[in-house]
C-alpha cells in the first residue's frame, strides 16, 4: 500500500486514485513469474474466488492451485509443463491478483506444443511430459 503515491496521483489528477504496487526480486535462470489484477464484482467474496479456480483448474493435471495466499516459484517449475498458480484478495481495491510461474522453456511452445500433440492424436495428454521439476 502506498497512501503517499495515491494522494500525489490524486491531487495532479483531480480524480480518486488507487495503486496496487507489486515489487518483484526475482533471482532466477529461467521461467516466467506473472502477476495479473482483476476487478471484483461487487457480493463476490474470497470463497467464491478460490470456489472458480477449484472448478476450472483442479481436475488439470499440469496446474498446480497453491491456493489463496500462496506464492509460486519459477524454480518449483524448472523443467516442466507444470503452471503453479496462486492468488490473493486485495480488500482495500476490491481485486483480485493472480500470481503464476511458468517455465517458459517447457510450458511455452515446446510443452505445450507436445501436449497438443498428444491431444490431437488421441494420446494420454501427458506423454513425455510426465516427470518432476528440476530443482534448483
Amino acid at each position: 500500500h502506498t497512501p503517499e503515491i495515491e494522494q500525489a496521483v490524486t491531487d495532479l489528477s483531480g480524480e480518486q486514485t488507487v495503486i496496487n504496487f507489486t515489487p518483484h526480486l526475482v533471482p532466477m535462470s529461467r521461467g516466467i513469474l506473472s502477476t495479473c489484477y482483476a476487478n471484483l464484482k461487487d457480493g463476490v467474496t474470497p470463497e467464491l474466488v478460490d470456489a472458480a479456480f477449484e472448478k476450472a483448474y483442479s481436475k488439470e493435471f499440469f496446474i498446480r492451485l497453491l491456493g489463496r495466499g500462496g506464492y509460486p516459484s519459477t524454480k518449483e517449475v524448472r523443467g516442466s509443463n507444470f503452471c503453479d498458480i496462486a492468488w490473493h484478495i486485495d480488500e482495500r481495491t476490491h481485486r483480485v491478483i493472480v500470481l503464476s510461474a511458468i517455465d517458459n522453456l517447457v510450458k511455452g511452445a515446446a510443452g505445450q506444443a507436445v501436449q497438443n500433440f498428444n491431444i490431437a492424436c488421441g494420446f494420454d495428454e501427458k506423454t513425455g511430459l510426465d516427470f518432476v521439476p528440476m530443482y534448483p
